[in-house]
C-alpha cells in the first residue's frame, strides 16, 4: 500500500485503499452503498471564502448517479458579487478526490467539495477555486515546476476565564496544560480535520493569550504539510469549517481575525512555499541552501508583494496586525530564520549531522536512508491573515512566483540579492530606509492591485471582473475610521467585532 495513504484518517481513502486523486465516480457509489451512507452534501467556496452547503438524500440509485455526473444548479448572484441576477445560474459539480464522511452530520453523510461551471458547461473563469487551478496550471506550463503550499492556520479560542493556572501574558508559545486551556480542543480539531483529508504537520499553543471582560483568549495554531496548492486551499477552508463547528458544539467561540486588540499578538496565515520538480524531487534547496530557482521565485514575491496584500489582507483589521516589532512584516525583504521579514527561509535540515542517531543511541547513521532532508525546505510569506480567500491568495502567490521565474535570471537574482537582509531590520534604520513598505490600509492595497492588474489577468488566470471586484470591496471600507482606531483600543474593538468571523 502507498505509504501516503496507509495511515489515512479519511474513511473513504481507508476503505478504497486509493490515493484521493485516483477516486472515481464508481468508487464513490461503492463507498455509499457499502457503508450505509444516507445523504450526500455538496460544499463549495463562495466569494467570502466560506463553504456553502447543498444536501441530497440518497434514496434512488439513478438520482445518485445523476447528481454525481451532472451536479446541480445554484444561484451564482447570491455567491459572487460580480454575477448579475439576470444571468446567475451556475452548476456545481463534485470533485470525487475531496470526498469525506461528514463528522458533524446527524446521519451518515458523504461530503464533497465542488467546482463551478457556467451556463455553457465551462469552468467558471472567475470562481476562486478555478482561478487557483489556472494559476497552478500556468505556473507548471511556464516553469516546468509544481507549486506546493502549506498554511499555518492561527486562531484564538475564547471562553469564560476559569481563573486557575493563568498563562503568562503573551508567552503562550507551545505551552502545555494546565496553563494552556484548549490543547484538548485543538487535538480534537486536528483529528476531525484529518478525517476530511487534511494533511496536518502539527498543532500547538501560540504566543497570544490574554483576558478581556471576563473572557480568556488563547491563540492556537494548526500547521499543514506541503501539498499541491489546489489541495492546500481545500484543506484550509475545510479546517476552518471544522474548527468553527467543533467550537459551536463545545460552547466556545473562535476567530481567525487578524487582530483582537492593541498590544496583543495577531493571527496570521503564513503560507509556506515549496517548488517541486515533476519527478517529485525538490527544486527549492540543495545541501548548500536555496536554489537559484527559489531565489528567482522570491524575487517575484518581492516585486508583487504590495499587490498581494489585496488577496491576503482584506479588511481594516488586517492592517492593525501589520505593524513594526510584532513579528508581522511591514517592509518588503526576505531572510533566513528572520521573523521581521516578509519572506522567511526557516531551518531546512541542511546541516551535515545525523541528529536522530545522536539523540537515539540505538539508531544507526543510515536509519532513514529514504528520507531526503531537502524535501523539508520551504520559504514562507508572512503577510496574509485569516481574512483571505485562500484560493485567491494562493492563486496570487502562484502568479508572483511565476513572475519571478519568467524574469531574466540575472535581473531576478539581483532583486533577490538587493532585498535580502540578515538582521532585525527594526534595529537598523539604514537598512529599513532603503526597503519598500507594504500598504498600510485597504485602499492602498487596492491601488497596488490596480497597478499590477495586467500581471494577474495575463493569460486568463484572474478574470478582470474578479480583480475589479476585489479592489472595489477594499475601497468600500472607511479608511478614516480605520486610521482613528489604530491606536484606540475601544474603536479597534468595535471594528474587530464587525470583522470577527471574517474568512
Amino acid at each position: 500500500m502507498d505509504k501516503h495513504i496507509q495511515l489515512s484518517k479519511n474513511a473513504v481513502v481507508a476503505y478504497l485503499k486509493k490515493a484521493p486523486a485516483r477516486i472515481s465516480k464508481a468508487d464513490i457509489i461503492d463507498f455509499i452503498t457499502a457503508n450505509g451512507i444516507e445523504m450526500v452534501n455538496f460544499m463549495y467556496p463562495a466569494a467570502d471564502g466560506r463553504l456553502k452547503t447543498l444536501n441530497f438524500v440518497v434514496n434512488d440509485m439513478a438520482y445518485l448517479e445523476t447528481i454525481l455526473t451532472l451536479g446541480e444548479r445554484v444561484d451564482g448572484s447570491s455567491l459572487f458579487p460580480f454575477i448579475s441576477a439576470g444571468s446567475s445560474d451556475l452548476y456545481v459539480v463534485p470533485r470525487f478526490r475531496t470526498a469525506f464522511v461528514d463528522p458533524f452530520a446527524p446521519v451518515p453523510t458523504l461530503t464533497m467539495l465542488c467546482s463551478f461551471f457556467d451556463k455553457d458547461g465551462n469552468p467558471l473563469a472567475s470562481a476562486p477555486e478555478q482561478t487557483l487551478d489556472k494559476a497552478c496550471t500556468e505556473f507548471t506550463r511556464s516553469t516546468g515546476l509544481v507549486f506546493h503550499a502549506m498554511g499555518e492556520l492561527e486562531f484564538y479560542v475564547i471562553a469564560d476565564d476559569p481563573g486557575t493556572f493563568p498563562a503568562t501574558d503573551q508567552r503562550g508559545y507551545h505551552e502545555s496544560a494546565p496553563f494552556a486551556k484548549f490543547n484538548d480542543f485543538r487535538t480534537v480539531c486536528m483529528r476531525a480535520i484529518a478525517s476530511t483529508g487534511g494533511q496536518i504537520k502539527y498543532g500547538h499553543s501560540e504566543v497570544g493569550n490574554f483576558t478581556l471582560d471576563g473572557k480568556i483568549y488563547e491563540q492556537n495554531e494548526i500547521e499543514f504539510l506541503p501539498v499541491d496548492a489546489r489541495d492546500a486551499a481545500d484543506q484550509l477552508v475545510l479546517a476552518k469549517w471544522v474548527i468553527r463547528n467543533l467550537a459551536a458544539r463545545e460552547g466556545l467561540d473562535v476567530t481567525f481575525a487578524p487582530k483582537i486588540t492593541t498590544g496583543k499578538a495577531g493571527s496570521g496565515l503564513h503560507v509556506h512555499i515549496r517548488l517541486m520538480n515533476t519527478d517529485g524531487t525538490s527544486a527549492t534547496a540543495t545541501s548548500a541552501g536555496l536554489t537559484d530557482e527559489a531565489r528567482r521565485a522570491i524575487a517575484g514575491l518581492m516585486t508583487l508583494a504590495p499587490a498581494l496584500t489585496a488577496f491576503g489582507n482584506t479588511n481594516p483589521t488586517s492592517y492593525f496586525r501589520l505593524v513594526p516589532k510584532q513579528e508581522a512584516p511591514t517592509s518588503i525583504c526576505w531572510g533566513d530564520r528572520n521573523r521581521s521579514v516578509l519572506v522567511r527561509v526557516p531551518l531546512g535540515w541542511t546541516a551535515q549531522s545525523d541528529m536522530c542517531a545522536y539523540a537515539n543511541g540505538l539508531e544507526a547513521a543510515t536509519a532513514c536512508p529514504d528520507v531526503d532532508p531537502r524535501i523539508k525546505q520551504t520559504f514562507e510569506i508572512r503577510n496574509a491573515d485569516g481574512s483571505a480567500n485562500v484560493y485567491s491568495l494562493l492563486a496570487g502567490i502562484a502568479v508572483a512566483l511565476r513572475h519571478g521565474l519568467e524574469m531574466p535570471a540575472d535581473e531576478a537574482l539581483r532583486i533577490a540579492a538587493d532585498t535580502y537582509v540578515d538582521i532585525d531590520i527594526h534595529h537598523n534604520p539604514e537598512v529599513l530606509a532603503r526597503l519598500r513598505s507594504l500598504p498600510t490600509d485597504c485602499a492602498a492595497s487596492a491601488d497596488c492591485l490596480d497597478e499590477c492588474a495586467a500581471i494577474f489577468t495575463e493569460r486568463g488566470v484572474f478574470s478582470p471582473e474578479m480583480i475589479k471586484g476585489l479592489a472595489a470591496s477594499l475601497r468600500a471600507f472607511d479608511s478614516k475610521e480605520a486610521t482613528e482606531a489604530r491606536n484606540d483600543s475601544a474603536r479597534m474593538l468595535k471594528l474587530v467585532h464587525r470583522h470577527f468571523h471574517c474568512g
